[in-house]
């Protein structure tokens, strides 16, 4: 982590819980409740950002999804998450660069134990200042950790308990001098960065890892494949390895939180932000606002 990244403020936050919005990061959770205890929490984010909220509908709809796959109750319905997410954004100056958050998390175990009773469910809705990072690039490394398969995690929601290894992957990658890091699949195959998907380009083509279940597949991702797709690019979904990245022409990432931006550098290679990285940027902010205008 780069000390401008420590230097970001999040202070300015509401969050609506239990019937009323709060200003601050209210404590919503005690020592007993079961997603803090346990992990069993699900959550998505969605960006707010030029006064545009690209597929916020997707994302309030994914928490609901998150919450099915986890074997949680969802008990919030959509145009709920859309119309606070609206009352939320409203609380904050015109243009500001917010991440919105739904989440839900069951109060009890059954019984006080490990096993999660998705009748007391609760949930919040978390709306921050969150600066989209700058397009300025990452250095990236090979990860030693690895992205588990849906055997042993739940990899096809977005959960709580999934991120500490992506965390520990990306700290070990920070104490090398990189800001991200590839990780593999149980198999030795590329799954994403730590916090991100990754593209990379090669002889003119954009390739990408193939949806296999150990990664969630993104919904910035999915966007930006089919943008590309539709302006006439070739998007292949494969199979790839380490070495694929390394001899890649250019490499870029997608993710809600920094939406697209470029890879600098693998390991002691420099990169040079490319053609299609700039165009999967270029078309991702046309559409965010062209979507804005057509609401």
């Amino acid at each position: 982590m780069t000390a401008a990244s420590r230097s970001v403020s999040y202070s300015r936050t509401w969050t609506f819980f239990q019937g009323q919005w709060h200003e601050g990061n209210i404590p919503i959770m005690g020592p007993r409740t079961h997603g803090l205890w346990l992990g069993s929490t699900v959550f998505d984010g969605a960006r707010a950002f030029e006064g545009v909220t690209p597929d916020l509908e997707l994302h309030s709809a994914r928490v609901n999804q998150s919450a099915i796959n986890f074997g949680l109750k969802p008990i919030v319905g959509l145009e709920t998450w859309l119309g606070l997410a609206r009352e939320g954004i409203k609380r904050f100056p015109p243009n500001a660069e917010l991440y919105i958050r739904p989440m839900y998390w069951p109060q009890n175990g059954v019984g006080g134990g490990v096993l999660f009773d998705p009748e007391t469910m609760d949930w919040c809705l978390c709306v921050y200042d969150a600066p989209l990072p700058k397009p300025v690039g990452n250095a990236i490394t090979l990860s030693p950790f690895r992205r588990p398969s849906s055997e042993s995690a739940p990899v096809d929601a977005k959960a709580a308990c999934l991120y500490p290894n992506c965390s520990r992957a990306l700290s070990e990658a920070a104490s090398r001098g990189f800001q991200n890091c590839l990780m593999l699949d149980m198999l030795g195959n590329v799954a994403e960065l730590g916090n991100a998907n990754v593209f990379m380009a090669k002889d003119g083509a954009v390739y990408t890892p193939a949806a296999n279940g150990t990664f969630l597949n993104g919904i910035t991702r999915q966007r930006v494949i089919g943008l590309l797709r539709d302006s006439g690019t070739t998007v292949v979904e494969a199979t790839l390895r380490y070495a694929d990245f390394l001899a890649a022409d250019e490499i870029f990432s997608s993710g809600n939180f920094a939406k697209v931006l470029p890879v600098i550098r693998i390991d002691d290679r420099p990169l040079t932000p490319g053609p299609f990285y700039t165009r999967a940027r270029k078309l991702y902010w046309d559409f965010a606002h062209a979507a804005a205008l057509a609401a």
